[in-house]
């Protein structure tokens, strides 16, 4: 198993809410404003913000401002060591299942056949 990498927490704890989320599938067709993304949500705007800044903290997204208007945009980098997360245990897990799989065809070719010496 590869090395603990503490960034996971922070990933999977900001993609572990419905609001955020969102916010990444709206920033996956590209750059919003604040406002644009707070329109979807019945939530106030420092709740939506601080939905932002977990986003943010976890390097999903970036913010930046010019003027008044915040413009956020998605990292999809960020989300490498959540894929290689993912891919690893999927990996283990068809090695399971695989080998699950030889025993119980084993198994029903002995019940068939007769144990075999």
């Amino acid at each position: 198993m590869a090395k603990y990498d503490s960034s996971l927490d922070v990933i999977f704890t900001a993609l572990g809410d419905p609001t955020r989320r969102g916010i990444l599938a709206r920033l996956g067709q590209g750059p919003a404003s604040v406002t644009e993304l707070a329109e979807d949500y019945d939530i106030s705007l420092p709740s939506f913000m601080g939905h932002l800044r977990k986003l943010e903290d976890a390097g999903l997204i970036t913010s930046e401002k010019q003027g008044r208007v915040r413009t956020c945009a998605l990292n999809p980098e960020a989300m490498g060591p959540a894929n290689d997360w993912l891919d690893e245990q999927r990996r283990l897990w068809e090695a399971r299942l695989d080998r699950f799989e030889d025993y119980v065809i084993n198994l029903m070719k002995e019940r068939q056949n007769g144990p075999q010496s």
